[in-house]
């Protein structure tokens, strides 16, 4: 099955309704304007150009009255994802990283397609970064969740935000929409120079991918029926976990206690910059938290 077509499927079994409303175009504005679907006549006045006078409607009402067009308004979407060895491991719900990073973004961007927007791809590690330029239709879409998907592995560079970053503002030069998808738990005082920087230039979306708990024992359910590896190894260390150090119970309470105070800091710090975020967990909370990012970057105040 294509990434694509897996994303398709779930949207379709999660909300119809919802998905059909977003895809109609619930973040899209439509201003008067030069372009080329025609809208209505009004009364010429000073300054306007000449080449929009409709001579024919004008001998007719027997005064001057020019064309007014709708604005050709196509966003640009651009997908910023970390692709570093990180999102090669697995996390809470027994979900590889690197599929639930694909599926988020193969939401986002079919989300973009379908409402007639152009999709553009920056992805990289601490070692290097890409581009693909803006373009659409769901056959480039999928070319670029196979980049993502394929960029992905342990071998990869570690995961390096900040420098993804600081890419897509030499890379991007247009204004955008820019839908960042990482799994970092803080930020730290580059990525936030960084996200400060893009923010007075784009409108700035952030999905954060969950980890796994490595205080977990052996076996222990995690949810929707899955149970915790056997053999947990460290992706970016490529060390495995100390079973002494699985569960412990006493632990396990300072690293609850660790993530929710780490979330909290994030989200806090990512509200002062003016940044919509949502937590991603599994492919089913992925879906609700992607139109759940969006709903807020609607109804957010313009800065």
């Amino acid at each position: 099955m294509s990434h694509l077509t897996r994303v398709k499927t779930r949207l379709s079994i999660h909300a119809h309704r919802k998905v059909r409303g977003l895809l109609e175009g619930e973040y899209a504005a439509v201003q008067v304007g030069r372009g080329i679907d025609f809208n209505d006549l009004r009364e010429y006045v000073r300054g306007d150009d000449v080449k929009d006078i409709d001579w024919k409607a004008s001998a007719r009402s027997r005064m001057l009255l020019v064309r007014r067009y709708v604005a050709e308004r196509k966003h640009t979407v651009v997908l910023a994802v970390s692709t570093g060895r990180s999102m090669a491991a697995m996390n809470d719900a027994q979900v590889g990283k690197r599929d639930l990073a694909v599926f988020v973004t193969g939401v986002i961007g079919y989300l973009a397609v379908r409402h007639g927007d152009l999709v553009a791809l920056v992805h990289g590690d601490e070692r290097r970064q890409h581009v693909r330029p803006p373009d659409n239709g769901e056959l480039y879409l999928e070319r670029l969740l196979g980049i993502v998907h394929d960029a992905i592995t342990p071998d990869a560079g570690h995961s390096d935000l900040a420098a993804v970053l600081d890419y897509v503002k030499c890379a991007i030069r247009r204004r955008a929409i820019l839908v960042v998808i990482s799994d970092e738990t803080t930020i730290s005082d580059p990525v936030a120079a960084a996200l400060r920087r893009l923010t007075a230039q784009h409108e700035v979306l952030f999905l954060t991918i969950g980890d796994l708990d490595p205080t977990l024992a052996a076996g222990a359910a995690v949810g929707g029926g899955a149970r915790a590896p056997q053999r947990l190894v460290d992706v970016d260390a490529g060390a495995e976990v100390p079973s002494w150090l699985r569960g412990d119970a006493r632990l396990q309470q300072e690293y609850a206690a660790l993530v929710a105070g780490e979330e909290s800091q994030l989200r806090r710090r990512l509200d002062q910059l003016g940044v919509v975020h949502e937590q991603v967990r599994d492919t089913e909370s992925a879906i609700t938290a992607v139109f759940r990012v969006l709903e807020r970057h609607r109804h957010a105040r313009r800065r």
